[in-house]
């Protein structure tokens, strides 16, 4: 009897373990099916070069920039408009992480819990928030140069134009694409996946940690000598600004002003509203994750006023600051980016509207609405309201010294407030020179285009 009881607890033991097993897998069957359907190993759905042959990516408006036919894939038919939208597409070899044909894969195979994936010449429709014709146009504003240029809304979340560059022909890569500084960073999505020097864009976290701590700062002057000693420190200028209010000093984009302001403020509480602004943190869109930023707080004074002007060792991501050019837009909090607007599995069943989701408070209210009236002021009195028309434009720009020999960085930030426009962007030219001229010339045309159509 005794060994009947147990064999029979040995055979419950087992029931238990193949019970359990088989909830561990259908749990992971529903959770990462499309997943196992989507590995580059299924032969059923990749050809022997490595490439997906279901589904089809569709930009806002409908164009197909990639599709599957015959086994093969395809793309748009401009090689600028394949360059432009590369790193939101995705390349052949599967080089670019962030591309869909990659990061989305388990979308575009169709892949359901009934039918499982299509197979070949069939799968689902991936539609992606972005418009070809934007990122034709910031490719083209780029120039040549590395760099990115984005924008989205605000208030919905969709990225409307999303280019990181240098960037290529998917379907001719260069020879010479391992070897070749041309080439060099060109599997990275700028945008998603890397941080820099942010320069002056950063005296935007600095300026709103100013206008909450230094309750007299609106009515205080700053003289700038075209540099600032501090301590073993100097601070240099880009210009003599003289005797300037906190809104002159904004627009002159005064090193020698807010090295003291940054000086004064303190590191601990530089690094609270930095961290505040979601600058040090890594965002998410559609499952994909950003860089982080990265900031040195273990600072002497002299560095710490570096630091306030966006140089030492300052590093940002140029999605984060989009985000928060989009939280001081809206009043402290904005919409979390996104990329796939909608899926189509493959019976064309359309996936549910996205709803949109709010960040966490990136800065508050009352501080939003006081930095985008003095961003506004910037357009006045430094960038010209002319160069954006009919753009309620409010922006911060940014010359980021990089390395000795070695031309800086141009920044520009900012968002609209028209109540039918309602962006954030960010554009940065890699070694551009100046901000304002270099990458506000580059936001400007990217900025016309979506707000006032095209005029050719």
């Amino acid at each position: 009897m005794k060994k009947i009881e147990n064999r029979a607890f040995v055979c419950l033991l087992l029931a238990l373990a193949l019970g359990a097993g088989m909830i561990l897998f259908l749990f992971r069957y529903l959770t990462q099916g499309g997943s196992w359907a989507s590995s580059a190993f299924n032969r059923h759905l990749y050809n022997t070069q490595g490439q997906l042959t279901a589904g089809t990516v569709l930009d806002r408006d409908g164009d197909v920039l990639s599709s599957a036919e015959n086994g093969e894939r395809t793309y748009y038919d401009s090689e600028t408009v394949r360059k432009a939208t590369l790193h939101a597409v995705g390349d052949l070899q599967g080089n670019i992480g962030t591309g869909a044909l990659n990061a989305f894969a388990g979308k575009l195979t169709g892949w359901n819990l009934v039918n499982g994936a299509f197979g070949a010449g069939r799968g689902g429709e991936l539609t992606l928030t972005i418009d070809a014709r934007y990122n034709y146009e910031a490719y083209q504003a780029l120039n040549g140069h590395a760099g990115t240029v984005a924008v989205y809304n605000y208030k919905t979340g969709e990225i409307l134009c999303m280019v990181s560059a240098p960037s290529y022909d998917p379907l001719n890569v260069p020879e010479d694409i391992e070897t070749n500084d041309r080439w060099k960073g060109a599997y990275v999505n700028r945008f998603l996946s890397s941080a820099f020097t942010p320069g002056s864009v950063y005296k935007t976290v600095t300026l709103a940690a100013a206008l909450e701590l230094l309750p007299d700062l609106e009515n205080r002057t700053w003289n700038c000598a075209g540099f600032l000693q501090i301590r073993d420190e100097t601070i240099v200028c880009s210009g003599v600004h003289g005797e300037q209010d906190i809104a002159a000093a904004f627009a002159n984009s005064c090193n020698s002003a807010f090295a003291e302001i940054a000086v004064e403020l303190g590191a601990d509480a530089l690094q609270k509203h930095t961290e505040k602004a979601g600058l040090t943190a890594s965002c998410r869109l559609d499952g994909l994750s950003t860089a982080r930023g990265s900031f040195d707080w273990d600072l002497s004074e002299g560095r710490l006023g570096w630091a306030g002007v966006g140089q030492d060792k300052d590093l940002v991501n140029p999605c984060a600051l989009m985000v928060y050019m989009g939280a001081v837009a809206n009043g402290g909090r904005a919409a979390e980016p996104y990329l796939i607007l909608q899926t189509k599995n493959g019976l064309g069943i359309p996936s549910l509207p996205r709803w949109s989701h709010k960040t966490r408070t990136l800065i508050d209210s009352g501080t939003a609405g006081k930095l985008a009236e003095l961003m506004a002021g910037n357009v006045e009195r430094t960038y010209g309201r002319e160069r954006f028309p009919n753009m309620d434009l409010c922006a911060k720009s940014g010359t980021a010294e990089v390395g000795e020999g070695e031309a800086p960085h141009a920044w520009f930030a900012g968002f609209l407030r028209n109540a039918d426009a309602p962006y954030a962007f960010v554009a940065l030219v890699e070694h551009g020179g100046g901000g304002s001229s270099v990458a506000g010339n580059v936001a400007a045309r990217v900025l016309d285009v979506i707000v006032n159509g095209y005029t050719k």
